[in-house]
């Protein structure tokens, strides 16, 4: 299983405050940061991406401030230790990474901004454009506006929301526990550990405690909130002690951890749950061209689109069907209705002329478009000389 990490494409890392903070003197575990930079640079330099999702700023700046335990802060003082504390833990992370000439770049989200449809289109494109610029994007919980989340996240959630947002392969949670047991371990020595969850059960959902650390407000159950959301959409999912030197490296080294496996592969997920899920509101209708390059996997390109209905905003989901009226698929627009009719017909080199920005080249991206499998077994001579009648 520990094959799942080292064979990823693209890793999210999830870090939690307990580990990275000294719950006494408030101050970053620089030595420790040091072994994960470490593990950060080895997984890039054999060609992977890594995206971390790190908690910190609250427990680094209450301290400084000289505020209490995070448990006990009021929420305008838990926003105002994360404002300060932010700049000290992006600072870290510089240092940490720029030894192994990785450069990073801060992003802050709250868990509303992975789920109204405009702010997760505009996360999820400025993450990966950090990613093709070949940074480490450090994404933190944005404490300073976030209200029931800075009470309730632990940044599990949101980490699984970034995996599922960036069509991650492996999430990591680094944790201040080894795994998944049948039982508490503290209290029951006969607790075992559960080293693979093919799904997320309710005896499985009775075995999390409720009880975080001192340094974080997360326990068991956001972990299996977190690897719900991440196997549903095509991530494996990995617990593991994180208390310890290079932990990356540990895992693939056969460390105790449990793994929440996911069936499908993100694009596969991604594709199910827009043909099942999503209520469309559109119809795109395609030439003859476009019906047969789509039934090749391309993607649908303004060039082939002869026809905008309805009204829809970019990302929402629409029909694509032919000039016959028949039903190819159901994609993700990359173009709100009016730009999409300004540009139909149109070259993807004039889209910048037409709208005065330069926007994507596809009107619907073949990741984002899910076939009809009468859409996809069909001959394309067939649907051509059928759809010129």
């Amino acid at each position: 299983m520990s094959d799942r990490l080292a064979k990823a494409k693209r890793v999210v890392v999830k870090i939690g405050s307990a580990l990275l903070v000294d719950a006494a003197s408030g101050r970053m575990r620089r030595d420790w940061l040091k072994t994960l930079a470490d593990d950060v640079a080895r997984l890039r330099a054999r060609g992977q991406q890594v995206i971390i999702v790190s908690s910190g700023a609250i427990a680094v700046g209450s301290k400084a401030l000289g505020l209490g335990a995070r448990n006990t802060l009021a929420l305008e003082e838990s926003q105002a230790a994360a404002a300060f504390g932010q700049i000290g833990l992006a600072r870290a992370y510089q240092e940490a990474l720029e030894t192994h000439d990785v450069r990073i770049a801060q992003v802050l989200l709250t868990l509303g901004d992975t789920e109204a449809r405009r702010s997760y289109l505009n996360a999820r494109s400025t993450l990966t454009k950090l990613l093709d610029f070949n940074l480490v994007p450090v994404v933190n919980e944005n404490d300073t506006v976030a209200t029931t989340e800075i009470r309730y996240g632990d940044n599990d959630r949101l980490s699984a929301r970034v995996a599922s947002m960036v069509d991650a392969d492996c999430l990591v949670l680094l944790s201040d526990v080894d795994g998944l047991y049948t039982d508490d371990p503290v209290r029951n020595p006969d607790a075992t550990l559960i080293p693979e969850v093919p799904a997320i059960t309710r005896d499985i959902e009775a075995m999390a405690g409720t009880a975080g650390t001192d340094m974080s407000t997360g326990g068991m159950i956001t972990k299996l909130e977190a690897a719900r959301i991440a196997t549903e959409a095509g991530v494996h999912m990995v617990i593991a002690k994180g208390a310890v030197d290079h932990p990356l490296k540990a895992i693939e080294d056969g460390a105790n951890a449990t793994w929440f496996t996911a069936h499908d592969t993100p694009v596969v997920a991604r594709k199910r749950w827009i043909s099942g899920s999503l209520q469309p509101s559109g119809v795109i209708t395609v030439d003859e061209g476009a019906a047969a390059a789509l039934s090749r996997g391309r993607s649908l390109l303004p060039a082939g689109v002869c026809g905008v209905s309805g009204t829809f905003d970019r990302g929402d989901a629409v029909i694509v069907q032919t000039r016959a009226g028949v039903e190819l698929g159901r994609g993700l627009v990359a173009y709100a209705s009016a730009d999409a009719t300004r540009i139909a017909g149109h070259k993807s080199g004039e889209i910048e002329d037409l709208l005065g920005y330069r926007g994507r080249d596809e009107m619907i991206h073949r990741d984002h478009l899910a076939l009809n499998r009468a859409a996809k077994d069909t001959d394309v001579s067939n649907t051509k000389s059928e759809l010129a009648k």
